[in-house]
């Protein structure tokens, strides 16, 4: 298992046991994209892809870190805590600096190794894993008590002051709040989050990833937060008493088409739909209905595609091919998952034809981009957590 590599490298380097080990997994976001910036809401859940942690205290102020994966190191001490020009150790050092800001007491250094098998840039948030892990691990080493809300909001500030991201926090709170079999539905207008079982044990979650990313990405996302924004001002004209897009119903938005820009319309349009997918595709999995949940991811690419455009000819081509294919029938829904311009498609396909469709939708990619087409399977985990049996069969 991949965090007894973690524990026995700590060993090696440290010449000490851990006290302690956590496991702090990627996520997926099943439906609701680009929803979060506009108060909506979003459905990620934990995977059995992790980052993992072995950690001890040490008797001084001296803090070493080491990654696994880079087989790099670096070392600081807690009276001058800084940002590090290794980018790897900030989301760590970050961590760290934002729960001493909170109030929490950090009263000596520590050693710690991390790892794991999050792949990097598939879209699966090994970042948010590897700060929601850190948190923990200094919170159960210190007894700090901190809540799961509260590790989701200090990771998410060690990400936008220490790595320079500022991203939401739907990566981070999906890998703490993590529960096995079950997708949350957190409301990103005040963090309430309900949890809604995902049966599906015939089907298979393969995530596609297209191994591009276009450089559009960043500027376009910004781009399209202020789409959105212009639309809401200029809607507030008609209704003074909308804030975002979560307020804003199809109905109200088709009234004022005539008052936007046609952009920006195709831009909201796509948004308010999303907001009332994610509802709807809830609604089907209490009714153990695959079959709908996977129609609304595939309307989710439709209109990411067409109305928001955020999507690529990559993206395009997989879900496409989900759509063709001879086996199309025993795939439930496929959609692109993330930001956009690049990165994973999110598939459900029936367990007894994966194999098949994975050698037939690599072959047509690599056919159509002369590029091959990773593809990992995964499962819905529990978020973040000590793992108590490190040294169990050793």
């Amino acid at each position: 298992m991949y965090y007894k590599l973690i524990c026995q490298k700590f060993e090696d380097i440290f010449d000490q046991i851990p006290t302690l080990s956590v496991r702090a997994p990627g996520r997926i976001n099943l439906i609701g994209e680009h929803t979060d910036y506009n108060h909506g809401f979003v459905l990620p859940a934990a995977i059995d892809k992790a980052i993992y942690f072995s950690i001890a205290s040490r008797d001084d102020q001296t803090c070493k870190l080491y990654s696994y994966d880079l087989q790099d190191s670096y070392e600081f001490s807690l009276e001058k805590i800084g940002k590090s020009d290794k980018g790897w150790a900030n989301f760590l050092i970050g961590v760290l600096a934002e729960t001493i800001k909170k109030g929490y007491t950090i009263p000596n250094g520590f050693n710690l190794v991390f790892g794991g098998d999050v792949p990097l840039g598939a879209g699966l948030s090994s970042s948010a894993a590897v700060e929601s892990g850190m948190g923990l691990a200094l919170s159960k080493l210190f007894d700090l008590n901190i809540s799961k809300l509260d590790l989701a909001l200090i990771a998410q500030l060690a990400e936008h002051n220490f790595a320079g991201v500022n991203c939401g926090i739907m990566d981070m709170f999906a890998s703490i709040h993590g529960k096995e079999n079950s997708v949350i539905k957190l409301d990103c207008q005040d963090l309430s989050f309900q949890y809604f079982p995902f049966h599906a044990p015939n089907y298979t979650i393969v995530l596609c990833n297209t191994g591009v990313k276009h450089n559009l990405g960043d500027s376009e996302y910004n781009k399209r937060r202020a789409e959105c924004e212009e639309g809401v001002k200029i809607m507030q004209n008609a209704f003074p008493q909308i804030d975002s897009l979560r307020d804003v119903s199809a109905q109200m938005l088709r009234s004022q088409s005539d008052k936007l820009p046609y952009v920006v319309y195709k831009r909201c349009k796509y948004v308010v739909e999303e907001i009332e997918r994610v509802t709807i595709a809830c609604e089907a999995l209490e009714r153990d209905d695959l079959a709908t949940f996977g129609q609304k991811m595939y309307e989710t690419h439709e209109g990411l595609s067409k109305d928001y455009e955020v999507s690529c000819p990559e993206l395009d081509f997989l879900v496409e091919h989900t759509l063709n294919s001879p086996l199309s029938e025993s795939i439930a829904g496929a959609r692109m998952m993330g930001g956009g311009f690049g990165g994973c498609t999110i598939n459900l396909v029936k367990t007894e034809i994966v194999d098949a469709f994975l050698e037939t939708i690599k072959t047509a990619y690599y056919h159509q981009f002369k590029l091959e087409l990773d593809s990992y399977k995964v499962k819905i985990t529990n978020g973040v957590e000590e793992i108590t049996d490190i040294f169990e069969n050793a």
